[in-house]
């Protein structure tokens, strides 16, 4: 392993370039060259895993007795904000600007009286209910960049001044992580103060050494790294492990990783094995919804990690935007709606704040593909019991005036909302937060929990009951359907009717009440689904085929057919 016996400028011990080498090759450079620098990450079979350490961050929890927990959701791509929090107050500007993809008003859960959601979110209506939901509106910062890695790093690092050659190479939690124990690798700490689930370690946990998350792909392999145990020495008194070699420092330190996520993950695999007999609910069978099932058990486990990250891929949207978000956000509202439910069988539910982000937003215009460009500003999405109310929080972007690409401005620097979490829910003292904000004065924001004590400036809040719907004239009694003669059937008119291009709508008039069936068929004569099914009275009615849909349908030539008693009546329309 060790060549001692070579005799070049650049070989052995004995030579000039030994010591020239160990000027130039640090830790850092040697991980460097072999693919792992400043991660502290080692492969294990197919996984990356990271080694995690004790932090300024874990000191000042530990210093005030917290129990508070942080998940960071990352979504991945540039979550479209419009599509996720809808503007009700500018309903008109939104679906104007979004004629194709637009959210109908019939589909829309009123939350207020100035926004909802999707009703595909339908599950955090609970959520709300309980004041375990809130939303901040306009989440960016100055000359957003609309890059995903540039994106992707300034929410991580916090410096607004990267580019793809340049920035802060540490992350906003990294920074407390870093210089604490030096020795770490030595006597780990009990538990990693941070574990992320994903691929690699984030920029978010990284500091000028190594970075400090624990990081996995799954459960089944740390419990196969916990079966083995295998342990590795690094203390060498006797000089007999690692001798002459002249990259004995650099191995020490691998060997070091090494033995850390070992530990580690015996250790996560104990509480995780402790929180499984604990689980009350059924989780979907989706990567985030066993992302979260997974967390859920290492808290209840008490594995004792105060940070945790998962992401959700796939919000990268220029294409086919509806069907994509609908699946997105309606794996994620319930998913988090049955984390909390599975946390509140413990009493954990309001110990555990979770907060989404984005590496930006999305254009106000759809574009030609029933999708949206990469753009600003978006809404942050914070979850449970300690936000101690529901609401949207701050200002939400004007639609009325947007910059010449069409995009939001932000109304809410992303760095406020991270100072506020540290500060008032993590109880990091404010001068600590503001050196890990690189020097950012935050203004800490309304989120519904104080730890500081500090008074906090006025913020728009949007928190009341929605208007109920004017009640219609009661009719003196249900419609019932008759009975036609065939000259009554023959009778019925109908045909594709468009308002505009974008709007198809079936015309059909009736000259008598009857239940009324309209089934819409692509040109394969694959039922797409139901426009209309119900009693309809004598007259005429114009049916919106896009807002009768209950699931998104593509641009194209489709079939409608009407069926009344035993009539059926077919015609094609053109859906834009």
């Amino acid at each position: 392993m060790c060549d001692t016996h070579n005799k070049t400028p650049h070989k052995g011990i004995e030579h000039e370039g030994h010591d020239l080498e160990h000027k130039a090759w640090s830790r850092r450079s040697f991980l460097q060259a072999m693919g792992l620098a400043g991660s502290g990450s080692i492969l294990l079979g197919s996984n990356l895993v990271s080694a995690s350490a004790p932090s300024p961050l874990a000191n000042a929890i530990a210093d005030t007795e917290t129990d508070k927990i942080v998940i960071l959701i990352r979504l991945a791509g540039g979550n479209d904000g419009l599509s996720t929090i809808i503007p009700i107050e500018q309903y008109d500007l939104y679906a104007n600007a979004r004629p194709n993809i637009y959210i109908p008003e019939s589909k829309i859960l009123r939350l207020t009286d100035d926004f909802g959601v999707p009703t595909y979110m339908k599950s955090l209506e609970s959520m709300w209910g309980e004041g375990q939901f809130k939303a901040v509106h306009g989440v960016g910062y100055g000359n957003q960049s609309l890059s995903h890695f540039t994106g992707d790093d300034i929410f991580s690092n916090t410096d607004l001044t990267t580019s793809g050659f340049s920035g802060e190479r540490t992350g906003w939690m990294g920074r407390h992580f870093e210089d604490i124990y030096e020795d770490y690798l030595i006597s780990p700490p009990a538990s990693p103060a941070a574990i992320q689930i994903g691929q690699y370690g984030s920029l978010v946990f990284q500091g000028n050494e190594t970075n400090y998350a624990f990081v996995t792909s799954n459960i089944d392999q740390l419990e196969k790294i916990a079966e083995t145990g295998e342990q590795y020495a690094i203390s060498d008194p006797t000089n007999t492990i690692f001798g002459d070699c002249m990259y004995g420092d650099q191995l020490r330190f691998l060997r070091g990783v090494a033995n850390t996520t070992y530990e580690y993950s015996g250790t996560i695999h104990e509480a995780h094995e402790r929180g499984k007999d604990l689980q009350c609910v059924e989780y979907q069978d989706n990567s985030f919804a066993k992302q979260l099932e997974i967390l859920a058990r290492l808290i209840k486990g008490n594995l004792g990690t105060k940070v945790y990250m998962i992401s959700m891929g796939g919000f990268d949207t220029h294409g086919n935007q509806p069907l994509v978000h609908e699946r997105l956000m309606s794996n994620l509202s319930i998913a988090i709606n049955d984390f909390y439910e599975d946390l509140k069988c413990t009493n954990q539910d309001d110990k555990v704040l979770s907060m989404t982000y984005s590496e930006f937003g999305r254009r106000i215009f759809e574009n030609g593909s029933n999708g949206t460009d990469h753009g600003k500003a978006a809404p942050t999405l914070f979850f449970g019991s300690g936000l101690n109310g529901s609401a949207f929080v701050g200002e939400h972007p004007s639609l009325e005036d947007p910059n010449e690409r069409g995009n939001l401005e932000y109304t809410m620097d992303f760095r406020d909302l991270y100072g506020t979490v540290l500060a008032e829910w993590l109880c990091v003292d404010r001068t600590l937060v503001e050196q890990h904000l690189l020097g950012h004065p935050y203004k800490a924001v309304n989120l519904g929990f104080n730890c500081s004590g500090e008074v906090f400036d006025e913020i728009v809040y949007s928190d009341g009951e929605p208007t109920p719907p004017t009640p219609l004239d009661p009719r003196p009694e249900d419609p019932v359907a008759e009975i036609p003669t065939p000259e009554l059937l023959e009778a019925i008119i109908h045909k594709p009717y468009y308002p505009t291009d974008k709007t198809p709508h079936i015309y059909l008039e009736m000259p008598f009440t009857a239940h009324v069936d309209i089934q819409l068929y692509n040109i394969m004569g694959q039922n797409v689904g139901t426009v209309y099914n119900e009693i309809m009275t004598e007259g005429s009615l114009e049916i919106n085929i896009r807002e009768r849909m209950s699931n998104f349908i593509a641009s194209g030539k489709y079939i409608y057919r009407i069926r009344v008693q035993n009539k059926k009546m077919s015609k094609s329309v053109m859906v834009a």
